[in-house]
């Protein structure tokens, strides 16, 4: 009777893990918002903007559409390796890139990603480079810029020229490399009456209505280098309740971040600078980098130089841009306090695939490796669990001598253990080693861009999206989406008859309700799996069949423990068969 009142338990703990683990996914991986419909052009009062920057008057409301918005001849092209898009002559702003290498969705035919947009368009993002002064006409919003050069590409520089017609000629010289990082040089030249005084700008303005959901292990949002540490502290809904946000420091460097895009402002280095996030209201912020004033008597020029990422956070490019100078950027991946152990998972893990072009097949060749290293633990496994075999009889007598008195049958097993040599904990060495590769792999996953839209094979165009072929809409065939928690594909079942056939050839569990729990448990893991991405199911699938194939090898070369095992069966089966008969 205490025995089918535990599996009742047990089943409906499994039931209330499987629904609470699916509601909780869905609070902790909220889909991203949908664009807002702009429902009138009424303008929003913007936040007070410090320095006196500029606000650039772009129409709060997303009223235009992106490909009107660039459509203009005037603009600059940019045309390097990595990226294409154009220059706004209008307010010198960067406000058309597209990412050639990275397609918006899995679909081959998919456009390029766009990372920068006009202001007033739904995915508005750009930055601006400009002056604040006193006394002195400097550029606006509305000024419209005279280019020479272009289009932009890597040694191909684009200079845009404003004389304010009082003695001073303002410049911004753009260059780019062949990844994603601009170099933005600002200078002023006064060849008026008498001095000046300026203070150069940056600043970095998007919507958060298109930006990637934040989660608690995985930030998207402001972003930035402060004394040397890299801050993922703020999100929108902070810099909302600040106002202005003025994190604590010195800025190394500034701006927002996506899982898979950023774009950041990097000062001078030496250059004495002010770095902000400003909420602007209506969802749109900014990330502002703002110099110490500079003095110019006449005949002086003065010049600063910033540098704007705005691309893919590919880790060997950022590694690059860290090994040229920029502190940390390579942490701006959200690798997490485990980048340590992450890291080289990675960099095994994209090793494999620049051997077999696939990531899958690298998925399936890292797991290789790690079962094989874990070997020796899995024979050390295998030696406890005859050592444990070999003690049973003596257990079963002491749980009958003691089975009034439970503290004291524990001293006992614990005395019979060490008489024998016996350590219980050996059989879990295999599964606490295998949690932080496990975790590992996830993260990696989720974060690196390196596996977007990667395939395996077939159906699996996706390695970092859940399997698409789930049975509920006649794997892919039916217009149906099933809820996540029912969405079962085939990885996911695969998974659970593969953990299945592994807990069936493990030894029994003495408690038959630990038997009835190793049953059930695969098919709970089943649903709780399904919602991952494919790649992670792939990895544990594999690692299910290497373990079969591991413990089959393992009873060959231990008969003691498989005879055993036989033996138990047996016995369980008579046992049931009398009292099924009673």
């Amino acid at each position: 009777m205490d025995n089918q009142r535990n599996l009742i338990i047990a089943v409906l703990l499994s039931l209330v893990l499987l629904l609470g683990f699916d509601f909780a996914m869905g609070r902790i991986y909220p889909d991203a918002p949908a664009p807002v419909t702009p429902t009138a052009d009424t303008p929003v009062q913007r936040a007070a903007v410090n320095a006196g920057v500029p606000e650039p008057t772009t129409g709060e409301m997303r009223v235009q559409d992106v490909q009107t918005a660039v459509a203009s001849a005037d603009r600059v092209r940019i045309d390097a390796p990595e990226v294409a898009g154009s220059i706004n002559p209008v307010g010198a702003r960067i406000d058309d890139i597209t990412l050639k290498t990275h397609r918006d969705t899995v679909e081959r035919d998919s456009g390029p990603v766009r990372l920068f947009a006009p202001g007033g368009t739904p995915t508005q993002q750009f930055a601006q480079f400009g002056w604040v002064g006193e006394g002195v006409a400097v550029p606006s919003a509305n000024t419209v810029w005279q280019a020479s050069g272009g289009p932009l590409a890597p040694g191909r520089p684009v200079t845009l020229t404003w004389n304010n017609g009082q003695g001073q000629v303002f410049t911004i010289r753009f260059d780019i490399d062949e990844f994603y990082m601009l170099t933005v040089r600002q200078t002023i030249g006064n060849a008026g009456a008498g001095p000046v005084a300026v203070r150069p700008y940056a600043f970095i303005n998007r919507t958060s209505r298109t930006a990637s959901a934040s989660t608690w292990n995985v930030h998207s949002g402001p972003i930035g280098l402060f004394n040397g540490s890299v801050d993922f502290s703020w999100n929108y809904d902070d810099v909302d309740e600040a106002g202005t946000a003025d994190p604590a420091g010195t800025t190394g460097w500034i701006g927002f971040t996506d899982i898979y895009w950023l774009s950041t402002l990097i000062p001078q280095d030496g250059a004495r600078v002010t770095g902000t996030f400003r909420s602007l209201g209506n969802a749109d912020y900014r990330a502002d980098l703002i110099y110490d004033p500079v003095t110019l008597t006449p005949g002086q020029q003065a010049s600063r130089t910033t540098r704007l990422f705005a691309g893919a956070k590919e880790s060997e490019v950022l590694d690059h841009y860290e090994d040229g100078g920029i502190t940390n950027f390579g942490l701006a991946i959200d690798w997490g306090w485990f980048r340590w152990f992450m890291k080289p998972i990675f960099w095994l893990l994209r090793t494999l695939f620049d051997a077999t072009g696939n990531f899958g097949v690298a998925i399936i060749l890292l797991t290789v490796i790690i079962r094989g290293l874990m070997f020796p633990v899995a024979q050390k496994q295998f030696a406890s669990m005859a050592q444990m075999r070999a003690v049973q009889p003596k257990m079963k007598a002491l749980q009958e001598r003691y089975k009034d008195d439970r503290a004291q049958l524990q001293q006992e097993i614990g005395k019979l253990y060490r008489a024998e040599g016996v350590n219980p904990l050996a059989g879990c060495l295999p599964i606490f080693l295998q949690i932080p590769i496990f975790f590992a792999l996830y993260k990696v996953l989720l974060i690196a861009i390196e596996m977007r839209h990667k395939p395996f094979v077939l159906w699996i165009r996706d390695l970092s999206a859940p399997d698409p072929a789930t049975i509920l809409n006649g794997f892919g065939l039916l217009p149906f989406d099933p809820p996540s928690f029912l969405a079962i594909g085939v990885l996911a079942v695969l998974l659970g008859i593969t953990m299945w056939l592994q807990f069936k050839l493990n030894p029994q569990a003495m408690d038959p309700t630990q038997q009835q729990i190793f049953m059930i448990m695969p098919w709970v893991l089943m649903f709780v799996m399904a919602p991952f991405a494919a790649g992670l199911l792939i990895y544990w699938i594999t690692s299910n069949i290497l373990t079969l194939a591991q413990q089959r090898y393992l009873y060959a070369r231990n008969p003691q423990l498989k005879e055993a095992m036989a033996r138990d069966r047996a016995e369980k089966a008579l046992a049931a068969e009398a009292k099924k008969g009673s």
